[in-house]
């Protein structure tokens, strides 16, 4: 049961910065990897302003903003001066690196004893192994829902247009640039949110926080594919948030078997590699089920 709570709790706060990578990789195609350096720009900024005695709503906020501006950086790289969307995020990943150890001062923060979102849900009475949980849930209820409605506004549909064609969205007159940048800017905004919440239920933000976040989003999006398909855009954000669930109870089923925490990346990577290769496998079932059915047809018709 405590594994179960716990792999919800951080689930939730995983599926946020998942529900991130997902605006750019599946509804504009484009693979960005400024979320290795967007996430622990968000921990570092909440982490930081919290020691410094800022409310924590605020610090998350704050990481929120600065994400935003770290994609904005990005879309600039790949939108203006014409650099592949890939090499844009490895320039901004980079710089942020530095940028990241800058705000900190060092390589680690400690946010033991400060109060954090999950200290101010037990202030309310809640039970500590259920504050997390709480704050996740609230999180990705207010992320699910105003995406739902920005998605539904003109700028939106502009973007899911430039996503699914960008010849015709110009034609059209709508501008994809700016598309994309807005785009972007959403995208590592939720990123360094969910890097900013995931520090303060750690305790702790780490310079090198940001390694693999792109294989845990890319899991969580793909097992919430797999299981689920043909759904609506807000419903498909919801099988993200159970893609992320079930990787992380996936990840603590693996540690409750006395595997060494450093494996613990080959084990993503595996399980990413299954995921993204069970279509394949069902594939030739659909086939072979399809051929019966047509062959069913035609010795009826005969």
């Amino acid at each position: 049961m405590d594994i179960l709570l716990s792999s919800t709790s951080q689930g939730l706060l995983w599926s946020v910065m998942a529900i991130g990578v997902y605006l750019n990789f599946r509804i504009l195609k484009i693979t960005d990897l400024t979320a290795e350096g967007s996430f622990p720009l968000g921990a570092a900024i909440t982490a930081t302003l919290i020691v410094n005695g800022v409310s924590p709503w605020i610090a998350t906020i704050a990481a929120l903003v600065s994400g935003m501006v770290a994609g904005m950086i990005s879309a600039l790289l790949h939108t203006k001066l014409k650099i592949p969307s890939l090499i844009s995020g490895i320039i901004t990943m980079t710089g942020l690196y530095s940028i990241n150890l800058r705000i900190m001062g060092k390589a680690n923060v400690n946010l033991l004893g400060e109060r954090t979102l999950m200290e101010t849900a037990e202030s309310w009475g809640i039970e500590s192994n259920l504050s997390t949980l709480l704050v996740g849930a609230l999180i990705i209820s207010l992320v699910i829902i105003s995406l739902k409605l920005f998605y539904n506004t003109e700028t939106g549909l502009a973007i899911r247009s430039a996503g699914d064609n960008p010849e015709m969205s110009e034609a059209n007159g709508i501008n994809t640039d700016k598309m994309e940048i807005i785009s972007y800017m959403l995208c590592n905004g939720l990123i360094a949110m969910s890097g900013g919440l995931i520090a303060q239920d750690n305790g702790f933000a780490d310079i090198s926080s940001g390694i693999g976040t792109i294989v845990i989003a890319l899991a969580s999006i793909v097992i919430g594919e797999v299981i689920f398909r043909h759904l609506t855009f807000a419903k498909r954000l919801m099988t993200i948030v159970v893609g992320a669930v079930l990787y992380r109870l996936m990840l603590s089923l693996v540690l409750e078997l006395n595997v060494d925490p450093q494996d613990l990346k080959v084990f993503s990577a595996i399980l990413l590699t299954v995921a993204l290769a069970s279509p394949l496998v069902k594939l030739p079932n659909k086939r072979k089920k399809k051929l019966n059915q047509t062959n069913e047809k035609g010795a009826t018709l005969i």
